[in-house]
C-alpha cells in the first residue's frame, strides 16, 4: 500500500505568525549596524562586490542590514526583499528534508541507496548508505555532476558505472552529485517531486515566505544580479541535481528564520524541529571539524584559523582522511556550526552557536574570497557574545 506523504503544510500557519524580522530603531539595533558595517564595508570595497545583506540573530531579536546594490546596470539598491542565490547552503536545507523523510519514517539514513533506486542494486553505489551521501564520505564522488550528463537517465547509468576511490566512510570528498542524490532519493520516499516539497511544505514550514528553487515571474525583479570576478552579469544556469545541491534563491530575512529554527529560537511543531536538529549530529572527524548532515561543526569557543583551516580550499578540493564518530556525537549547543554557500555570480555564508544564541547570515552578489566570508562573520559574533556578557 502507497504511503501518501505526511504534510508539513500543518505548520505553515503556526510558523508565519511570527513577527517577521524586526528593524526597531533601539539601541542594540544601531550598536550592532555599527559593528556590522565596519566588518563588511572593507570586504565590499576590497572585492568590488556590488551588494549585500546580512541577517543577525542575537538572544530574541533578528535584524537584517542591506549594503549596495542588486543590480550595477539599473544600481537598484539591495533591500529585504533581495533574493541571492545560495550555492552550497542550499545543502543544508536538502539535509533538513532528508531529516524530516527520516523523522518520518519514510526512509533511514543508514538504508543504501539502492533501496531507492532499483537500477543500482547490487552496484558499488547503489550499496552506499545514506548517511554518507550527506556527509561526503561515499568513496570519492567529483564536485560536480560529470558535464556530459544531461538528465536523470544519464545520471544514474553514471552511478551505475561509479566505483569507489575509497572504502565507504573513509575520505571526505566535498560532492555535489552526493548530497544531490541524497535530495533526489529523499524526494522519492516521500513520492514527490523535490522542488514541489521545498516550495510547498518544507520553506512555508519554517516560515521563510520568500524562498524559492523556481521563482514565481512575480518575484524576479527582486532577484539579485550576479557578478563574475571579472565583473560580468551572470546567473547559475539549471543543470542536473542542481535543485539538490545548489539551487535555493531567498532573502537574508528568510536565512535569518532558518538560523533561529536550527537555535530551537522558534515555536516549530516538534516533528520538524527534532528534524532541523538532528541534521547536528556529528558522524565523522574530518581535519579540523566534525561532519554533520552537510552541516560543520567545531567545538566553540574556536580560533579563527581553525575556521578558517575548517572552510579552507583543501577542505573543498582534496580528499580528507576522516574518522567515524561512534556513537554519533548528539547535537550539542556549545559549537560554531557553519556552510558556505558559491555560484559563479554569488557567496554566502551562514554560521552560528546555539549555546551563545548568535547566528550571522551573509549573502552577497559576488563570489568573493570564503576566508574572508568566515572571518567577517568571526569579528561580528564574537562582538556579539561580547556584547551579550
Amino acid at each position: 500500500m502507497t504511503r501518501k506523504p505526511l504534510s508539513l503544510m500543518a505548520a505553515t500557519a503556526f510558523a508565519c505568525a511570527i513577527t517577521p524580522v524586526s528593524h526597531a530603531a533601539d539601541d542594540q539595533q544601531d550598536a550592532i549596524r555599527t559593528t556590522v558595517t565596519r566588518a563588511i564595508q572593507p570586504v565590499m570595497a576590497g572585492n568590488n562586490v556590488p551588494g549585500m545583506a546580512i541577517g543577525v540573530v542575537i538572544g530574541d531579536r533578528h535584524y537584517v542590514f542591506n549594503y549596495g546594490v542588486a543590480s550595477k546596470e539599473t544600481r537598484k539598491p539591495v533591500t529585504d526583499d533581495t533574493l541571492f542565490e545560495l550555492g552550497s547552503v542550499s545543502k543544508t536545507l536538502t539535509a533538513t528534508l532528508a531529516s524530516y523523510a527520516q523523522v518520518s519514517g519514510y526512509l533511514s539514513l543508514s538504508d543504501p541507496t539502492g533501496k531507492f533506486l532499483p537500477s543500482l542494486q547490487h552496484s558499488p553505489f547503489g550499496n552506499v548508505s545514506l548517511l554518507t551521501l550527506g556527509t561526503h564520505t561515499p568513496g570519492g564522488l567529483p564536485l560536480q555532476v560529470p558535464d556530459n550528463i544531461h538528465n536523470d537517465d544519464q545520471l544514474l547509468q553514471y552511478f551505475r558505472a561509479w566505483r569507489p576511490t575509497y572504502a565507504p566512510g573513509t575520505y571526505r570528498t566535498y560532492a555535489n552529485p552526493g548530497i544531490g542524490a541524497l535530495g533526489l532519493i529523499t524526494a522519492k520516499s516521500m513520492g514527490q517531486d523535490f522542488s514541489a516539497l521545498m516550495q510547498h511544505q518544507l520553506f512555508p514550514a519554517l516560515g521563510m515566505k520568500s524562498s524559492y528553487i523556481d521563482i514565481p515571474a512575480a518575484k524576479l525583479p527582486d532577484y539579485a544580479e550576479g557578478y563574475t570576478k571579472d565583473g560580468a552579469p551572470i546567473r547559475m544556469a539549471p543543470g542536473v541535481l542542481w535543485s539538490e545541491a545548489y539551487g535555493v534563491r531567498t532573502t537574508a530575512a528568510d536565512m535569518t528564520r532558518f538560523l533561529e529554527a536550527n537555535m530551537n529560537l522558534l515555536p516549530l511543531p516538534p516533528k520538524l524541529q527534532r528534524a532541523v536538529t538532528e541534521t547536528h549530529t556529528g558522524y565523522f572527524k574530518a581535519g579540523p571539524m566534525t561532519q554533520d548532515l552537510i552541516w560543520e561543526q567545531y567545538p566553540y569557543p574556536v580560533t579563527l584559523k581553525t575556521l578558517q583551516d575548517g572552510n579552507s580550499p583543501a577542505m573543498i578540493f582534496d580528499a580528507t582522511p576522516v574518522t567515524p564518530i561512534t556513537p554519533p556525537q548528539a547535537p550539542r549547543e556549545d559549537v560554531w556550526i557553519n556552510k558556505t554557500g558559491s555560484t559563479n555570480g554569488f557567496g554566502a555564508y551562514i554560521a552560528f552557536v546555539p549555546q551563545k544564541r548568535i547566528g550571522i547570515v551573509i549573502l552577497a552578489n559576488k563570489n568573493f574570497p570564503i576566508d574572508q566570508r568566515v572571518t567577517a562573520a568571526y569579528r561580528i559574533l564574537t562582538s556579539l557574545a561580547d556584547s551579550e556578557h
